[in-house]
C-alpha cells in the first residue's frame, strides 16, 4: 500500500494518464473492497493514506506529507516559502528543508527508521542550515532527545497525525560552514550568491571554476551567506507555480506534487488520472 505513493506511480500517471503499477498494487491490497463503489483513483489514494497514517504503518512519505500540509502550507504558504527535498548537506542528504525567513531542515525518523546515523546527520545539517529539527514517532522521541544536542529541535508526529514540538530548534546561522554550503549548491546558484554579496565571479576556464569559487566561499561571513542562500534558493527552487496543481490533486498526493518533478504539459494528464473511476483504472496497463 505504501508503494502507491512512490515517485514511479506518480510519474507514470503524469506521463501516460494511467499507471499499470497502480493497478497491480491495488490488486495486491484490499483497497478495492474497502473503497466506495463510485470511488475515483484520487479517493483510493486518500483511503490508502488514511490507513497508512495509523502509527505502526507510517513510512517517510507520511511524515513528508505531515510537514508539507501542517508546516509548509499550514504555517506558511507556497507564495512565501519553498521546500527542498533530498538536499545535499555535507556527507548526508537532508530529508526536507523549508525556506522562509531562514532555512530549517527536518530529519525524519519514522517507525521504520533507526537512530544509528542521527548524530552524524545532525552535525552535517548544522553546517548548512540555521535551524535543525528531527521529527519522529512517539516511540523514538526519548532516543532522539538523548542523541541530539540541545540546540536541535525535536518534534513528534502523534498517533492522531498531529505535530507537537517537544523542543524548539535554535536559529543559529553563525555556525554554518561556507564551504559546505558551496558544495550543496548548483554552480549557477553559487555564482548568484557571490554577486549578491558583492563578490566578483572569477572568469576562469570551466575546469578551474569550481576551485576558484570554492576559495571565494571560504572567506564569506556565515550569517550574511545564509541570508543570501535562502533568498537565492527561494527563487531558484520556487514552488509557487505548483500551487494550482497542488490544489487540484487529492490531499494525499500533495506532498508528491511538491517533491516529484512533473512537466507543466503533463499536469492536466495527472489530474485527469486521479479523477478516473477506480473500476476503470483496474484495466490500466
Amino acid at each position: 500500500m505504501a508503494r502507491l505513493f512512490s515517485a514511479t506511480v506518480f510519474r507514470e500517471m503524469a506521463k501516460k494518464g494511467r499507471s499499470g503499477l497502480f493497478r497491480r498494487l491495488i490488486e495486491q491490497t484490499n483497497l478495492r473492497e474497502r473503497a466506495d463503489p463510485r470511488a475515483t483513483v484520487g479517493d483510493t489514494f486518500n483511503l490508502a493514506f488514511e490507513i497508512l497514517k495509523i502509527a505502526g504503518h507510517r513510512d517517510e512519505y507520511i511524515y513528508r506529507a505531515a510537514i508539507s500540509q501542517k508546516v509548509l502550507m499550514g504555517t506558511h504558504s507556497l507564495r512565501t516559502a519553498s521546500m527542498l527535498n533530498e538536499f545535499r548537506a555535507g556527507r548526508c542528504k537532508a530529508d526536507l528543508v523549508i525556506l522562509n525567513g531562514t532555512a530549517t531542515v527536518y530529519e525524519i525518523k519514522s517507525e521504520r527508521d533507526s537512530l544509528a546515523r542521527l548524530a552524524n546527520q545532525v552535525e552535517n545539517y548544522k553546517r548548512v542550515f540555521a535551524k535543525v529539527n528531527v521529527i519522529a514517532s512517539e516511540g523514538h522521541i526519548e532516543g532522539v532527545l538523548a542523541t541530539v544536542p540541545i540546540d536541535v529541535g525535536v518534534m513528534c508526529l502523534s498517533k492522531r497525525y498531529r505535530i507537537t514540538t517537544m523542543r524548539e530548534a535554535v536559529d543559529c546561522p553563525a555556525r554554518i560552514c561556507p564551504v559546505t554550503v558551496f558544495e550543496s549548491l548548483r554552480m549557477v546558484e553559487a555564482a548568484a550568491i557571490l554577486r549578491a554579496m558583492g563578490v566578483m565571479v572569477p572568469k576562469v576556464p570551466n575546469t578551474q571554476r569550481h576551485a576558484a569559487m570554492r576559495d571565494l566561499f571560504v572567506a564569506l561571513d556565515p550569517v550574511a551567506l545564509h541570508v543570501e542562500m535562502v533568498r537565492t534558493l527561494k527563487r531558484t527552487r520556487d514552488l509557487a507555480p505548483l500551487g494550482d496543481l497542488v490544489e487540484r490533486l487529492p490531499e494525499s498526493l500533495q506532498a508528491a506534487a511538491l517533491s516529484v518533478p512533473v512537466r507543466r504539459a503533463d499536469q492536466p494528464r495527472l489530474i485527469d488520472a486521479t479523477a478516473t473511476p477506480l473500476h476503470t483504472a483496474m484495466s490500466w496497463s
